[in-house]
């Protein structure tokens, strides 16, 4: 692997990657409305002289799947191309700032993608078609959402080994945290706001119920393993009336050998103590999503291949779990086994001021190839 590496290597072009970046940046490309950077990235590849397969999820929303070499790929390397919603739908694009590129989707996760591109790019320019590793490319759409692109795509294909490009800050992620979504629904009764007396309020009910929630040893920030958000907040809106029902939605992240089915039962009795403290609570408890979480261990050719990549890039590996949710869970659902790496943080991610350094998503194109030559 190592003189076609230094090839590789020598042929990723921190000039391209940059515009291929940039470009994907000034694309909008929220959930749902794809279509746009996938005939950007199409025609990418197709002028690489690869032919890209349009994989439809539904109208005017596919993924694009492109291979090279022979045989089934063992390898995929994968990313979603959609982002949330923009905040400011003026200022969603590309900025630069020294080393810094800030937009919506520059960490989560157009950087890692213009890296997968960048590798795939620089592998073909370097290598023969004989010469050119067993691998595939997997562009997404959905994954913001519901994860339909992923699924589609696994309806027909099961790797061995993929390599999603989320924000890790090029920590190799060979485990995930699982997750779940929790709704709660709290009924009240409507009256005329200047009577609250004659009415019961449900937003109030809410707030005491999240607030016995978060006293619980099982939702202890300093000490316990879930992370937990309270998403959404919303109440009925019917004028000058105290308010009859309210809704929350709360996102938890559970450690990797936690069972989702096992917090749900926790949670409903957490829930079912309340009663003894909040007057008159009439709530309703469901469980829209759940996903376990993973963890592959550290003793594989992957995690040993990592390690000499690392070595040889003068970085110390730091191996992790990946705390948010991702596609990683559906692949490793279906049998698949996901690495999470890529440049950004999760802390930029889903922000105002979401931003990726160019030096990391020249490093993950460097990664992602060696990887490739390894594994392919």
């Amino acid at each position: 692997m190592n003189a076609r590496l230094d090839e590789v290597w020598q042929a990723i072009d921190p000039t391209r990657l940059r515009r291929t970046l940039l470009q994907m940046l000034d694309i909008y490309s929220p959930s749902g409305k794809e279509e746009d950077i996938q005939l950007y990235l199409e025609e990418v590849l197709s002028r690489a002289g690869f032919r890209v397969e349009r994989q439809e999820v539904e109208r005017e929303r596919y993924n694009l799947r492109v291979t090279m070499g022979s045989g089934a790929p063992a390898l995929y390397l994968v990313g979603h191309v959609d982002t949330v919603p923009a905040w400011d739908l003026e200022e969603f694009g590309a900025r630069e700032e020294e080393n810094l590129i800030r937009g919506l989707g520059s960490a989560d996760m157009k950087g890692g993608c213009a890296a997968m591109v960048e590798a795939w790019l620089a592998i073909s320019d370097a290598l023969g078609p004989e010469e050119r590793p067993s691998l595939g490319l997997l562009l997404v759409v959905g994954e913001e959402e519901n994860g339909d692109g992923s699924a589609a795509f696994l309806q027909q294909c099961h790797p061995p080994w993929v390599v999603i490009g989320e924000p890790t800050g090029l920590a190799p992620c060979f485990a995930h945290y699982g997750y779940l979504e929790a709704g709660f629904v709290t009924r009240g009764l409507r009256r005329h706001s200047s009577l609250p007396e004659l009415g019961h309020n449900a937003v109030e009910s809410m707030l005491r119920l999240l607030l016995h929630l978060g006293k619980a040893p099982l939702f202890d920030r300093e000490r316990g393993e879930i992370v937990y958000s309270i998403r959404e907040l919303s109440s009925s809106r019917a004028g000058f009336v105290v308010p009859d029902r309210c809704e929350a939605w709360i996102d938890l992240h559970l450690p990797p050998g936690m069972d989702p089915a096992a917090l749900q039962g926790a949670i409903r009795g957490i829930a079912a103590e309340a009663e003894r403290f909040i007057p008159g609570l009439d709530m309703e408890v469901s469980f829209d999503f759940a996903s376990p979480g993973y963890d592959l261990g550290d003793d594989s050719r992957p995690a040993r291949l990592v390690e000499e990549i690392y070595t040889r890039l003068g970085r110390t590996p730091r191996l992790s779990a990946f705390r948010s949710h991702s596609d990683g869970n559906l692949f490793h659902g279906a049998g698949t086994r996901p690495i999470i790496l890529g440049p950004g943080s999760l802390e930029s991610a889903h922000t105002a001021d979401e931003q990726v350094p160019f030096h990391e998503v020249a490093e993950a194109a460097r990664i992602y190839a060696a990887l490739a030559l390894g594994m392919g």
